[in-house]
């Protein structure tokens, strides 16, 4: 929810009109996606019995969330490439359109910021899913390897989706929101 609260701060603070109109395009789409994934931690936490992150991580070591629980992994896939602002829901930052989204007046080591900001993002959702639905590891150092590993894997099947999928409209956008 700070996400929002930022965009909308940095789209403000640049006194632009376009900036600060897409940074409530922005600021909406993150909204709409984060009830989903609230949403899709239900089940999670459900078949976990437990909120704990670390009771959901030890729970998968008999039986994965991935295998119990597909669907949930796609959409909670599909959902954190929405919160992430990533290729096919990008919209907010579409080089196509007028609005540029809300970094179009920054330039320099704050507009890096921006980006490097948003890859963080990236690295934190990818971590969420492989902790939420690829978890089975033990108590070893050989454990964090694992993890590092499905994270790399992750991340780079994010870049893969960028460079392979269009991007849709922002009435698409909200009408599969």
């Amino acid at each position: 929810m700070m996400n929002a609260y930022c965009i909308i701060l940095a789209g403000w603070s640049s006194n632009s009109k376009y900036a600060l109109l897409g940074a409530i395009r922005s600021a909406s789409q993150i909204i709409s996606y984060e009830v989903y994934l609230g949403l899709l931690l239900i089940p999670i936490f459900f078949f976990s019995e437990s909120i704990n992150y670390t009771a959901v991580v030890l729970h998968q070591k008999v039986d994965s969330f991935v295998f119990l629980l597909p669907p949930t992994v796609i959409i909670f896939f599909i959902t954190i490439l929405a919160e992430t602002n990533t290729t096919p829901f990008d919209l907010p930052e579409a080089e196509a359109e007028i609005v540029a989204g809300y970094n179009v007046e920054y330039s320099g080591i704050v507009f890096s910021l921006f980006f490097l900001a948003e890859y963080n993002n990236i690295f934190l959702s990818c971590s969420y899913l492989s902790l939420f639905f690829f978890g089975n590891f033990s108590d070893c150092l050989l454990s964090e390897i694992f993890f590092f590993f499905k994270l790399l894997v992750l991340v780079f099947f994010f870049i893969l989706i960028r460079a392979i999928l269009p991007r849709y409209r922002y009435d698409q956008l909200m009408t599969i929101g």
